[in-house]
């Protein structure tokens, strides 16, 4: 920690030491915050993701090699951070977030939460329950079918009106609908480019690319930092 104490100070590593941090989704965004994370010192992190690795996770995937194919994502996970950190606490939940199964989170106490997921409902729950109870909560908008990780923008839900993001679009309404007023978001200012399928039809994943998830989990990663030890 010799480096990151020289920008942060003393005081605020022991606080990072001592934070508990749930990130939840350890995909393309979340692995890239939740190794930030560990690697900046937080203390105590619950690691919350029911995939599996898959071999199309690795374009993008910190924790996705062709050693860690076939394990759980938490599995993996814990497997390079305690490589990197061994005496981190990591608390794996293998779960996925639900209106009816939320309490591996919530009773687990979070000071902070990070959202890296994809499902539009899960979000939209962890927002109203984080208003509800009072728990600092950034959600990461989408990052797929997406090339330049420099039109990252770091805001309010309020912000990302004209940013194109269809996700934006739909958490807007529904929060609004909720009385949710104020959510700090990562959305970018790209338009979604427009995948290429051969001849695929029917619905199918985002496109990515091996530079815009990551970067969004480190701009991430770097806000719940800040937010912990209070530097705006």
């Amino acid at each position: 920690m010799e480096r990151t104490e020289r920008v942060l100070g003393s005081e605020n590593a022991a606080k990072l030491q001592n934070a508990k941090v749930a990130l939840l989704g350890l995909g393309g965004v979340g692995g890239a915050c939740a190794e930030a994370l560990c690697r900046a010192g937080v203390g105590h992190l619950l690691l919350i993701d029911g995939d599996m690795v898959e071999d199309s996770n690795r374009n993008r995937q910190l924790f996705a090699t062709a050693a860690t194919v076939g394990l759980r994502k938490v599995d993996a996970a814990e497997r390079r951070l305690h490589e990197i950190v061994p005496e981190a606490d990591l608390t794996l939940a293998d779960e996925f977030l639900l209106t009816g199964n939320s309490e591996f989170l919530f009773g687990w106490e979070p000071d902070y939460i990070v959202d890296a997921i994809d499902t539009v409902t899960a979000k939209l729950f962890l927002a109203r329950e984080c208003a509800a109870r009072g728990i600092p909560l950034v959600t990461c908008l989408g990052t797929g079918n997406r090339l330049h990780p420099e039109l990252l923008r770091l805001g309010d839900i309020g912000e990302t009106a004209g940013s194109g993001c269809p996700l934006a679009r739909v958490m807007r309404r529904e929060l609004r609908r909720a009385g949710v007023e104020r959510l700090p978001v990562l959305y970018s200012l790209e338009e979604p480019v427009k995948a290429h399928l051969d001849g695929q039809n029917g619905r199918h994943p985002p496109g990515s690319v091996s530079f815009v998830p990551p970067a969004a989990g480190y701009l991430l990663a770097g806000k719940c930092v800040r937010d912990l030890i209070g530097i705006k």
